[in-house]
């Protein structure tokens, strides 16, 4: 692909050799001379000047060497990925239903839809135009995938599942398993049967080996847009608002309400009935709480969660205890000497 032409897809302008061809992306300390890198921070910018890229994507201010070709963009990370799938589009699905397949009663299949060998789709699922269902997939009974949504190979997904447009579930996952419900009586747990649903919105993706549990009773429901990374596990009856991002190995316990644009790190605990409010960022590692109120726009770190100026106050208090220590016993060996004196 020329510059020319890229920047036309872009809808953005470019400088210098319009007619180079680009063949593919890097990064901007290895790119080659055919390829294309973008500047996206302090560190890219410092990197420009000694880069071999073919082509930078870079801010609208910018200071360009007259010798550079590049692409002004409002947000180079951004175009930057959009132009990544010029370069390596996504593998196109083949139509059809492979004879190793086994489809319930009343399955409803739209067009161009892929069933995967040793796949299962149960009675009366309905899949959209253009799904792909992946090799060793098992889709439960009354199931509804949405137009263009992809399960990578070995998903399961439970009966009673909605599942909106686009969205992606990659390998192992499991949508609609049993909630952890139990109630006690007198020393033995029963089981709490967990009747409910699970609703995926569109255009979320879900990471390998996650897990969305359904609902007790009502609905667990992923908000359009939200992206979950691997080995996420969502408990019975959350509520997990739209464009939310999850890092790996995050928990949430059941009830929990998570606002949109919510920003969670990777290994966060969140207790049952917490609330995450819309646009607060859980620093990765953090706890919170059973209960908790996490304010809009606020950031918190550590266990328990706390503001992150709290949380960087208690480390500093912590780095100081050394330093308290040794103070506390020079003060006890000076008492000891004066209580020592005749």
């Amino acid at each position: 692909m020329r510059v020319r032409e890229l920047a036309e897809w872009l809808s953005a302008t470019f400088e210098g050799d319009g007619e180079k061809e680009l063949t593919g992306v890097g990064a901007i300390e290895s790119a080659g001379a055919s390829e294309l890198a973008f500047v996206g921070g302090r560190k890219a910018a410092a990197q420009a000047d000694n880069s071999a890229a073919g082509c930078l994507l870079v801010s609208p201010d910018w200071p360009s060497p007259s010798y550079r070709t590049v692409i002004r963009v409002q947000e180079p990370r951004t175009a930057f990925a959009r132009a990544m799938s010029r370069f390596y589009p996504t593998a196109q699905l083949k139509p059809g239903v492979h004879p190793t397949a086994v489809l319930g009663e009343g399955v409803e299949l739209g067009a161009l839809v892929s069933v995967g060998a040793h796949a299962v789709v149960g009675d009366g699922t309905r899949a959209g135009v253009a799904v792909g269902i992946g090799a060793g997939c098992v889709v439960g009974k009354r199931v509804v995938l949405g137009e263009g949504t992809v399960l990578h190979a070995n998903v399961t997904i439970y009966d009673n599942v909605d599942i909106g447009r686009g969205v992606i579930i990659h390998s192992g996952a499991v949508i609609g398993a049993d909630g952890f419900g139990y109630v006690r009586d007198h020393d033995r747990w029963h089981k709490f049967p967990q009747v409910g649903r699970v609703e995926i919105g569109d255009f979320v993706e879900i990471g390998a080996n996650s897990c969305v549990d359904r609902a007790a009773l009502g609905v667990t429901v992923i908000g359009e847009g939200t992206k979950l990374d691997n080995m996420v596990h969502v408990a019975h009856n959350c509520r997990i608002g739209r464009h939310v991002v999850v890092a790996a190995q995050t928990g949430f316990s059941g009830s929990v309400v998570v606002e949109d644009y919510a920003v969670i790190g990777g290994q966060v605990g969140i207790g049952d009935k917490a609330r995450i409010e819309s646009r607060a960022v859980l620093g990765s590692g953090c706890g919170v709480l059973t209960s908790k109120v996490v304010h809009s726009g606020e950031t918190v770190w550590g266990t328990p969660a706390r503001p992150l100026r709290q949380h960087l106050e208690q480390l500093a208090n912590l780095a100081r205890l050394p330093e308290l220590r040794r103070q506390v016993a020079e003060l006890k060996r000076r008492v000891a000497e004066l209580t020592r004196q005749p």
